[in-house]
């Protein structure tokens, strides 16, 4: 067994690597991305989705191109200010969360959620559209015959990217930054060749435009022309999806936190309103065309190489590319959708097992959720991009309108305190105004097509949502009830004695100072009368997304479980009982509790280990997932080393 364990522990160090030191003083500095990492780790998806948002825009234009000079301008537009009314997000909500957060503090709860399980959504779609792209780009320049190796090969790859996050948030990012690097120098390339080789002919041009303007006009008429236009604005909107990627992921940002976010959506911005309305530009001024089996952005590549003596070779780097950073753009769905459903843990809004860290500091299940519903949704969509940017991009405006109402509704309710609210108050209502247009266009325009499963999904997680709440909330409602025995009436004098390590010892596992925990040491006494001599209270302070911020936030955890224990040490003084107490750090409280068990033994051989265990009148699947039964567990790993351990039911009457 021994043996067993030690080769799946060489496995699982090679695969996601050794574990960290939460000790650590420089951990949160060796974890932290510095702007340009973040802008690859968070702002890929959005630059990489102008591999495939522009090109469904320029699609629904069918023969009325001109428009997209139009369309380009509006696209870059739109992107400045959205992103601009994040950089304010990111400026009063500078601990992160996004779109969540954000309503949550400015609209209530229920909007909050609402707001975060849109966002869920999307990045479960983020992940298998940028995957389903990725392949679309790459398989575009092999035989038609490797079609059917096109799925597998996306597979594949969310597995990858699976395996990169449970390493770790920065590693992952550090792995793919070559590929984004060169996706950005190769689209400079193409797009500012694109556009500067046009420049002679620029009157020509703006001729030509002129006049199919003039009969597009004729043909359509003035409200025809609009409902074109704003039709093809809205099948791009999936050009704007990961613009609030940086305000959810703050947490994992280099001190100052909101500096640097606040500079990384600079270069987002920049970089995706230059090159998405670059190659809107580039698809007018090079007349591109669908070709069947093959991206526009790779006929594109084609046209403006076409004369290089290393043309060819040159546009293959540059699509492979573009599919490789569709790859890099996945990875903005596994760092900030786990961390949106984190904090939703920490809210009680999903199981409080997704707010827990990895000894890698990622949040493991999260990932291996969002990884598997990618899955499922690549296979229901049996990889096509049509039916998957269908259901793309709805959810993504529902959460830009919630945050923008917000923080509209925030600078009017303060505007007494708040100085510059009338100078950041007219940029949230510009982008609420974008944002409930595009929301409002794309919902009437992809529903029948498919977009009512994104609401149904969408409907069904809030569903969840609220029956995880209810639950939890009928749990602390029955725990409170036990609060009562904080308040026990004792007399009598204090036992001050040190311990004994030759006497009978009791060691309780505690979390807190609460009712449960003094429930289950009256059990104790009650039910081993006279046994136990002594008592030593254990306790693990968890390492969660909620408690994860910093250096200073670890220390105020150390400082609650202290305070905690010493009450307990306290009221079994009072009792008559010699009592100590130990504690330790860490993101497993399984793994960390047992280990500190088992130095107490050595010290306290006739000891045994005693833990509550909340029980419940009707149990089932539904308690198993919202309960992680640690106290099982711990009992597992310790019956193993050989220790005693004692389970004591806890009724809860809920």
């Amino acid at each position: 067994m021994n043996q067993d364990n030690g080769f799946k522990g060489i496995v699982r160090r090679t695969i996601f690597g050794r574990p960290r030191n939460i000790k650590d003083p420089t951990l949160f500095h060796k974890l932290a991305l510095i702007p340009i990492l973040a802008w690859i780790g968070l702002g890929a998806d959005g630059l990489s989705s102008s591999s495939y948002g522009p090109e469904e825009a320029f699609k629904t234009l069918g023969s009325h191109t001109y428009l997209a000079l139009f369309l380009a301008l509006a696209t870059a537009l739109t992107v400045l200010i959205i992103s601009k009314a994040y950089s304010r997000i990111i400026e009063y909500f500078p601990h992160g969360g996004g779109g969540y957060i954000v309503a949550t503090h400015t609209l209530g709860e229920k909007a909050g959620v609402i707001s975060g399980a849109a966002l869920l959504v999307d990045y479960i779609l983020t992940i298998t559209v940028s995957i389903v792209s990725c392949g679309a780009a790459l398989f575009s320049f092999f035989p038609v015959s490797w079609q059917p190796y096109k799925i597998p090969f996306d597979l594949a790859a969310i597995l990858v990217l699976v395996i990169l996050n449970l390493r770790g948030v920065k590693e992952s990012v550090q792995f793919l930054a070559p590929i984004f690097i060169v996706f950005v120098l190769t689209h400079l390339l193409l797009i500012g060749y694109g556009i500067l080789s046009h420049l002679p002919q620029i009157g020509a041009v703006s001729s030509k435009i002129g006049s199919d303007f003039k009969v597009g006009l004729t043909t359509l008429g003035a409200g025809g022309m609009i409902l074109l236009f704003l039709k093809a604005f809205s099948m791009g909107g999936g050009t704007y999806t990961g613009i609030e990627a940086v305000s959810n992921g703050l947490q994992i940002l280099r001190e100052p936190r909101a500096q640097t976010g606040k500079k990384t959506m600079v270069y987002m911005a920049s970089s995706l309103a230059f090159t998405a309305g670059g190659i809107l530009l580039c698809y007018l001024l090079l007349g591109v065309h669908p070709v069947a089996g093959r991206t526009l952005n790779s006929v594109l590549a084609d046209g403006v190489f076409r004369n290089w003596t290393f043309g060819g070779v040159l546009a293959l780097i540059t699509i492979f590319s573009e599919g490789a950073l569709l790859l890099v753009g996945a990875q903005t769905g596994f760092v900030d959708g786990p961390r949106v459903m984190a904090n939703m843990a920490v809210d009680y809004w999903f199981p409080h097992r997704f707010a827990s860290l990895s000894d890698r500091f990622s949040i493991q299940n999260g990932v291996l959720l969002m990884g598997g519903s990618a899955i499922l949704l690549l296979l229901y969509s049996r990889g096509n991009i049509t039916t998957l940017i269908v259901m793309y991009s709805i959810n993504v405006f529902l959460t830009f309108s919630l945050s923008q109402l917000g923080m509209s509704r925030f600078f009017i309710k303060n505007r007494r305190t708040e100085p510059k609210w009338k100078k950041y108050l007219p940029v949230h209502i510009l982008g609420l105004f974008v944002c409930v247009t595009i929301l409002l266009i794309t919902s009437i325009e992809k529903f029948a097509l498919g977009g009512w499963l994104t609401f149904l999904i969408t409907g069904v997680v809030v569903g969840l949502c609220f029956l995880t709440r209810r639950h939890y909330n009928k749990v602390r409602g029955g725990v409170r009830e036990l609060d009562e025995l904080l308040s026990l009436p004792i007399d009598g004098p204090v036992n001050h004695d040190p311990l004994d390590p030759k006497k009978m010892t009791a060691i309780q596992l505690v979390n807190g100072y609460n009712g449960f925990g003094v429930h289950t040491f009256l059990s104790i006494i009650r039910g081993f009368p006279g046994l136990y001599k002594q008592f030593i209270f254990v306790s693990v302070a968890e390492v969660d997304v909620g408690s994860f911020k910093g250096s200073d936030a670890v220390q105020s955890l150390e400082g609650i479980a202290r305070e905690a224990q010493a009450k307990y040490v306290d009221l079994t003084r009072r009792l008559g009982f010699p009592a100590e107490s130990r504690y330790d750090l860490g993101t497993d409280i399984v793994q960390t509790a047992s280990g500190l068990i088992e130095n107490i033994s050595k010290d306290f051989p006739k000891s045994t280990v005693f833990a509550g265990q909340s029980v419940f009148r009707q149990t089932g699947m539904i308690h198993r997932l919202l309960h992680n039964e640690t106290a099982f567990a711990i009992q597992q790993e310790l019956r193993w080393k050989g220790i005693t351990t004692v389970i004591l039911p806890i009724r809860i009457n809920i």
